[in-house]
């Protein structure tokens, strides 16, 4: 019997999961980004991320390539089929959130609205 593997309903892109990875290898073990929404931004919502080791249960945890992200049940209302990347281009270096759910976002990407 073979088991199938359960996607996430948060996807992590492998340049995401390398950044992730790297930042948190200088974060005392246990570590994890916390992604997260909240009210605010120009376009309703923002996107917030912070390091964390705190964990609830309801937490929606992405392991990937030595990243681990966290997410709280509220904000992955908000982020379901979302996929998390990140970008290294002439205007910086920053995470990038491809949100199916986001009807308008701002023009660096750091708010949306539903």
């Amino acid at each position: 019997m073979s088991e199938t593997a359960v996607e996430s309903p948060v996807g992590l892109t492998a340049s995401a999961a390398r950044r992730v990875a790297e930042i948190l290898k200088s974060e005392p073990a246990g570590s994890a980004l916390r992604v997260g929404v909240e009210g605010g931004g120009c376009s309703g919502f923002q996107y917030t991320y912070a390091i964390t080791r705190d964990r609830s249960q309801e937490d929606l945890v992405v392991e990937c390539d030595g990243a681990t992200v966290v997410i709280d049940p509220i904000s992955l209302d908000f982020l379901r089929g979302s996929e998390i990347d990140f970008v290294d281009d002439l205007m910086g270096r920053t995470f990038k959130i491809h949100n199916p759910a986001a009807t308008a976002s701002c023009g660096c990407g750091s708010s949306f609205s539903v």
